[in-house]
């Protein structure tokens, strides 16, 4: 572990030599490829000289304890077990950091938030859940739009899609994929009974074209009038447009913009999404088909989450984490729950490298 340390502290100074040098400033694509391998880096070498540092403390403590002078040696025992946590804290951190990135984490995604089962309930969550979202990308200045939305008309939707665009969006929501189960009395009970209804999340790294190759005989693109309130525009102009992917018969729909150019922009944006997660759901099975869990993605068919709105309660049933702030995390306050949940799939990360080295 340590040689690979200072293997990466090394080419943390070359890249800061590099940057500095005028024929990387003079061009913009070398330096921004520069300067993102060292910000990415340098949370790791930062990390490593506060370890080495704190290292040579604690030989140095360890010397004055192995020292004759009593006094000393009462104050070095203290220090000792002071620093000696300190080490192993900064053990367990650089465990952590020299695990391989995902590729994607620095990625913008694609969330699709559908209503399950539980009708109109589910509807109503449904939209909760989006403004939850919503909250989390303001408070983390990301932003965040909606790409279509299929209202109910009560207050609930069907279906809403939209992109988050920020830094380190996918590290953050990746593993939101899954089924939300709420259990609560709906507005409509009247005996009070407690209802539960599931909606589903889906956070898909947003591809570049470079990332998905689609070729156009493989599309076929229908357009029709656009439905719904928005004006002179609707049910006259063909400004809505599917695409549908023949090879894997994904379909993607997009009407909420008048211009016709407009909406296919945004269905293809969706579509290269879809079809870039579709391959890395694939390479993950190929990589551990014994394992249905599917480490570091989430599995979309599984129930990740309960909402239960009668004790104020959320629970994550992957990690077995339970908090009595419902409120606030509906409110965009979701930084607990995911420290936990990226936490436990970091550790299961480092367990799997272990095993393998």
């Amino acid at each position: 572990m340590f040689d690979k340390l200072q293997s990466e502290e090394a080419r943390y100074e070359d890249l800061t030599a590099r940057l500095g040098t005028t024929e990387v400033q003079s061009d913009a694509n070398e330096y921004r490829k520069h300067a993102k391998a060292l910000a990415e880096l340098e949370p790791l070498v930062e990390r490593f000289r506060e370890y080495k540092s704190v290292a040579q403390e604690l030989a140095q403590a360890e010397e004055l304890l192995a020292g004759g002078d009593p006094d000393m040696r009462e104050l070095a025992r203290e220090e000792v077990k002071s620093l000696a946590a300190q080490r192993d804290a900064l053990i367990a951190d650089l465990k952590i950091l020299l695990i391989p990135k995902d590729p994607n984490d620095e990625k913008d995604v694609v969330l699709e938030i559908r209503a399950g089962t539980g009708g109109d309930e589910a509807a109503l969550f449904a939209a909760e859940l989006f403004r939850m979202y919503t909250k989390f990308a303001e408070r983390n200045g990301w932003r965040i739009e909606v790409m279509s939305s299929n209202d109910t008309g009560v207050g609930g939707v069907k279906e809403v899609i939209a992109t988050i665009e920020g830094r380190g969006v996918y590290s953050k929501l990746k593993y939101e994929s899954g089924v939300h189960r709420v259990q609560r009395v709906p507005a409509t009970e009247a005996s009070g009974r407690v209802h539960t209804s599931t909606v589903t999340v889906a956070v898909l790294p947003e591809a570049e074209e470079v990332d998905v190759q689609i070729n156009d005989k493989d599309l076929r693109i229908d357009t029709f009038c656009s439905s719904g309130p928005g004006g002179q525009s609707v049910n006259t102009t063909y400004s809505a447009v599917r695409i549908t992917h023949l090879p894997t018969g994904v379909v993607v729909s997009q009407q909420d913009e008048k211009s016709q150019i407009k909406n296919r922009a945004k269905a293809m944006k969706v579509l290269r999404a879809r079809l870039y997660e579709m391959e890395l759901r694939k390479q993950q099975e190929a990589i551990a088909k014994d394992r249905r869990s599917q480490v570091g993605t989430g599995e979309r068919s599984e129930k990740i989450r309960t909402y239960n709105f009668k004790e104020n309660r959320i629970t994550d049933h992957r990690v077995n984490f339970t908090s009595h702030q419902l409120t606030n995390v509906l409110n965009g306050d979701l930084t607990e729950v995911l420290d936990h949940v990226i936490t436990h799939y970091q550790s299961e990360k480092l367990r799997d490298a272990t095993a393998v080295s």
